[in-house]
């Protein structure tokens, strides 16, 4: 074991940047875990102004701010980053780099630098304390074997992730086949406000607050999250909370029901919708920042309409609809009121039928990531607790 401050400094680039525009690195261009960038956003060095620091290839960049948010970054290049960037310098002859960052990325460590922060808003962890945590230091061929295993698998679930977003991408390319681009070509099928093809009245989920939130109870609560990012096989660790039985008879889910997101942190959420699956969980409810809207399938296939609002026709009328406060947000009757094509129900089946092949899949690709994450995991727990 060794402490971070013995094998580590916090050290800016000193190295003179010639180039006219420069690499400006905010936090929200970071891909949580894995450090991945997920835009790089290049400006003049007269428009480098606020609070930032230097970089360069011999650091790793930490963030400080909200460090549950787990975002350590391996530059590639030098640039310049926002100050909640800590540019930590290792001493190469005792720790390389790539093993710094994968220490820090650790659930144990994220965990440890979580439980240290301080203030309740932009909750950060102290450089003091984070230099004085001790981090195992094997020799540097252990070091490299750590890097060479956990880059492997890395590897591996980024091909799994990438073939998931292509299976995605798949449907899309099949919806425009069958039925075009509905903002290029709106009058090729009927359109219908959304309000007109339910088979009872939508309604706005459950409103719990967070104390209220259990592992045990008589019913599962899906979220926000699980509706834009589509979690429904994860119902099992959902939390519970006990509610009345009146209100689970009000708000329990069934097939055929969609679900939209109808608060989000950013505007790209409003509206994203997500179907409830055949086999949902008995007493599974939704929250209040979500809208459940149940379809008539007697007149439209719910992976239709799915499908049909990740479209930029779709999300151009949701926006329209949508306010931006604190949140943005959006009404139910926002919703309801967006216009849809409703194709005759026999091609939407067969649409149907092509996504629910693409969905076989996706669940055996989202099989083997899933596997592969439960090997990372362990492989971390083994070499840092």
């Amino acid at each position: 074991m060794a402490r971070l401050g013995d094998i580590v400094t916090v050290s800016p680039s000193t190295l003179e940047n010639t180039n006219e525009q420069v690499w400006l690195l905010n936090l929200d261009m970071v891909e949580q875990k894995t450090g991945n960038i997920l835009a790089y956003n290049y400006v003049s060095k007269k428009e480098l102004n606020g609070s930032i620091i230097q970089f360069d290839t011999g650091n790793v960049l930490y963030s400080k701010l909200r460090p549950n948010l787990n975002k350590v970054v391996l530059p590639l290049q030098a640039g310049y980053a926002t100050s909640e960037m800590l540019p930590l310098r290792p001493n190469v002859d005792i720790i390389t780099r790539e093993y710094l960052a994968i220490y820090l990325r650790s659930n144990c460590f994220a965990t440890w630098a979580s439980s240290k922060t301080a203030g309740a808003k932009m909750p950060r962890l102290g450089t003091k304390d984070l230099l004085n945590k001790e981090i195992p230091l094997p020799s540097l061929v252990k070091q490299q074997e750590i890097v060479d295993v956990t880059n492997s698998i890395s590897k591996l679930t980024l091909l799994y992730k990438q073939q998931l977003v292509k299976l995605d991408e798949l449907v899309k390319a099949r919806f425009v086949e069958m039925f075009g681009e509905p903002i290029q070509n709106p009058l090729k099928w009927p359109q219908v406000q959304l309000s007109e093809v339910i088979r009872e009245k939508a309604s706005n989920g459950y409103f719990a607050k967070r104390e209220e939130y259990t592992n045990t109870g008589n019913a599962s609560i899906l979220g926000v999250a699980n509706v834009v990012n589509r979690m429904y096989s994860q119902c099992d660790g959902l939390p519970k909370t006990n509610i009345t039985d009146d209100n689970i008879k009000k708000l329990k889910l069934q097939y055929g029901d969609v679900l939209f997101c109808r608060s989000s942190l950013v505007a790209e959420g409003i509206g994203k919708a997500s179907i409830v699956p055949k086999d949902v969980p008995n007493n599974t409810v939704f929250e209040c920042h979500v809208i459940r809207v149940p379809l008539n399938t007697d007149i439209c296939v719910p992976e239709f309409i799915q499908v049909l609002t990740t479209t930029d026709y779709y999300r151009h009328q949701v926006l329209r609809h949508a306010k931006t406060a604190t949140m943005t947000t959006i009404s139910q009757d926002g919703i309801l009121n967006t216009n849809i094509i409703l194709p005759p129900i026999h091609i939407q089946e067969s649409f149907y039928t092509f996504v629910s092949q693409v969905e076989k899949s996706k669940a055996a690709v989202q099989n083997a990531l899933d596997k592969a994450q439960l090997l990372f995991d362990s492989l971390m727990q083994k070499y840092f607790g």
